[in-house]
């Protein structure tokens, strides 16, 4: 449900405050609150977020895993006024630094995020597996889990897309099977692990 009348721009969006400390996105124009989701899937978003931050620190990569902080410029129906604030982003460390003294959210004309990840709950189920993974095969987003890692502990499924050509190449992972993540080639992690949080 969205809780503005009227339309925002991307830059109103940034300057936007209702004094509250509650986390929105901008989808075509409209400020959409995000939901704080269960236990579990707070707990799958800190799993990753901390098993990606080891695995950059062990394979030697300068970069970083942040969950819920970091919101991405998405186009969206012809109009450039979608914000989305993915569950987990991993950038270069880099990245991460330009965006201290302002707003984290990473435009069109900057580089994507490495990988993104979304964890399904009941209330994001339709938007983690369409909209947003259509959103972002246009930003050439190298991996996006549930849009590209969608992890969905409701059906008890990882999937992994490779962005191919334009096009994501789904791969799902259950149970003992052990992800592949191109970002990560050498993550060694079964998917009921994950799923476990």
């Amino acid at each position: 449900m969205a809780i503005t009348t009227q339309r925002l721009t991307l830059d109103e969006y940034l300057a936007y405050s209702d004094g509250s400390d509650h986390p929105c996105e901008l989808v075509n124009g409209e400020l959409l609150p995000i939901s704080l989701g269960t236990g579990k899937h707070g707990a799958i978003i800190k799993r990753l977020e901390q098993l990606f931050d080891a695995e950059a620190e062990r394979s030697q990569q300068p970069w970083i895993a942040l969950s819920g902080t970091v919101g991405l410029q998405s186009p969206r129906s012809d109009r450039w006024d979608t914000v989305r604030i993915p569950d987990v982003s991993v950038l270069t460390l880099e990245q991460w630094e330009t965006l201290q003294e302002r707003e984290a959210v990473i435009r069109l004309n900057e580089s994507p995020p490495l990988l993104v990840v979304e964890v399904v709950s009941e209330s994001t189920k339709s938007t983690d597996y369409r909209a947003k993974r259509a959103e972002s095969s246009v930003l050439d987003i190298p991996e996006y889990w549930p849009e590209y890692w969608i992890v969905d502990p409701l059906v008890g499924k990882v999937t992994i897309g490779i962005l191919l050509e334009g096009w994501y190449e789904a791969t799902e992972y259950q149970g003992q099977s052990l992800v592949q993540s191109s970002i990560f080639p050498d993550l060694s992690v079964a998917a009921e692990t994950i799923l476990q949080g």
